[in-house]
């Protein structure tokens, strides 16, 4: 009998204790917590939701480097600045004669730099801001021919899809313009647009625009001895000599 009792005072015993574990226990949804869009009377303003600390830069986004996130030159005027300070301290005659060098000068600056084909962008960057690599063009090839192609066409004539259907033609990079135009050109323009061209900030991630551009560099290396239209789609990359038509009457 007192056997039993003590196995029944066991019993009652886990029987309380997986009670009051029970009542103690909290799932994740009754978790203590401020549900976005709920009111609360915490704060002051009564907003469940803070705003991020003024100055905040989310993790990935610091892009301190300017001329792989712009496409621009880290561009300074201190030279100009100084020679302009130091200007007023001279005689009025000498300021001239100094001023008159000055102009002189900058119109044969940018004499040269019109003769190099870099004034049209002088804020634009020449070179890649990393090196690239045969992944990377291969990278660019598959975006290009998703995002540019449609318009530019797949060798860069300007020639795409939507312009053979009636489009205004787009910009071909075979022109003398755009093959000495710097690399940082043609990132601000998929970045921001150009004329009719719309921006793809939104849809191109940074990294894949330059792949973009690397590839468009060797479509012009490729087309440079050649002017010839592009290709239709899953047609051979080289015009027959003669029309041909096919099965479904197109040439």
């Amino acid at each position: 009998m007192s056997r039993f009792r003590n196995q029944f005072g066991i019993v009652v015993l886990l029987i309380a204790a997986c009670l009051t574990g029970a009542g103690c226990r909290r799932d994740m949804q009754d978790q203590p917590k401020m549900k976005p869009y709920r009111g609360t009377s915490f704060f002051g303003d009564g907003l469940s939701s803070r705003p991020p600390v003024q100055g905040t830069i989310p993790r990935g986004f610091l892009r301190t480097d300017k001329a792989l996130f712009t496409g621009k030159k880290e561009t300074s005027t201190t030279a100009g600045t100084a020679t302009q300070s130091a200007s007023p301290a001279a005689s009025p005659q000498a300021g001239g004669a100094g001023q008159q060098a000055g102009n002189a000068g900058q119109q044969a600056g940018s004499a040269g730099q019109q003769a190099n084909g870099a004034n049209a962008y002088p804020d634009d960057v020449t070179e890649f801001p990393f090196p690239i690599t045969k992944e990377i063009v291969e990278r660019g090839r598959e975006r290009y021919e998703i995002f540019c192609s449609v318009c530019h066409g797949l060798t860069g004539n300007g020639d795409g899809m939507i312009v053979r259907r009636g489009f205004r033609r787009a910009a071909s990079f075979n022109d003398d313009r755009l093959r000495q135009a710097p690399v940082g050109h043609f990132f601000d323009a998929i970045t921001n647009g150009w004329g009719a061209m719309p921006p793809y900030a939104s849809q191109i991630p940074v990294q894949d625009r330059w792949a973009i551009i690397s590839y468009v560099r060797a479509l012009q290396l490729s087309q440079q001895n050649a002017n010839l239209p592009s290709p239709v789609p899953g047609s051979s990359p080289l015009p027959s000599p003669t029309p041909r038509t096919s099965a479904g009457g197109h040439q």
